[in-house]
């Protein structure tokens, strides 16, 4: 568990699945136009328990580290934040890709969550480098990136395939400090 101010991220477990599954339904709409098409069967109990079940495996092999973001006071699920594509050898790099119960968006919590996974990234597992990519328009979303420290380098043209359009992304990155 990696412990905030007003938030805690662990990784999820088969008990959170149906917390995970409230998540994606309360928010289908919301989230909708910045992820990858999903058929019917990911809103279910199964797919949801399959995601955290790849994502167990992922962190065993040293290919992503997924955390659900909890509220301290209430243990509630409010969100997920990944580190995903871990490269190592020359590269030491990894994307971040996150998402945020939208009652919750506008309060500092998903900030606090990129910030705690930063350290993470760079001190638990020796990262160098972590990148995003946001399209433009999500305002919101590169605001959060910037004040984790993030620093835009350019746009990648037609990048991620989302509702079945190819969406540019605004490359943003941060680099480890102490690999100076």
């Amino acid at each position: 568990m990696i412990r905030g101010d007003r938030i805690h991220l662990k990784p999820l477990t088969a008990d959170d699945a149906a917390e995970l599954l409230r998540l994606q339904l309360d928010n289908r709409e919301f989230f909708e136009p910045f992820t990858l098409t999903r058929d019917e069967d990911y809103y279910t109990l199964d797919a949801q328990l399959e995601r955290i079940q790849k994502q167990i495996e992922a962190r065993l092999n040293d290919q992503a580290y997924s955390f659900g973001i909890f509220l301290n006071h209430d243990n509630r699920l409010i969100g997920a934040i990944s580190l995903f594509q871990v490269l190592r050898s020359a590269l030491q790099s990894a994307l971040i890709g996150y998402d945020l119960d939208q009652r919750h968006n506008g309060q500092g919590y998903m900030t606090e969550a990129a910030r705690l996974v930063v350290d993470y990234a760079f001190g638990e597992l020796g990262l160098h480098r972590i990148e995003a990519g946001v399209m433009p328009h999500n305002v919101g979303s590169i605001r959060v990136l910037e004040k984790a420290g993030f620093h835009k380098e350019g746009i990648a043209r037609k990048n991620v395939r989302i509702n079945g359009k190819w969406e540019d992304h605004q490359v943003l990155a941060i680099l480890n400090p102490n690999d100076e």
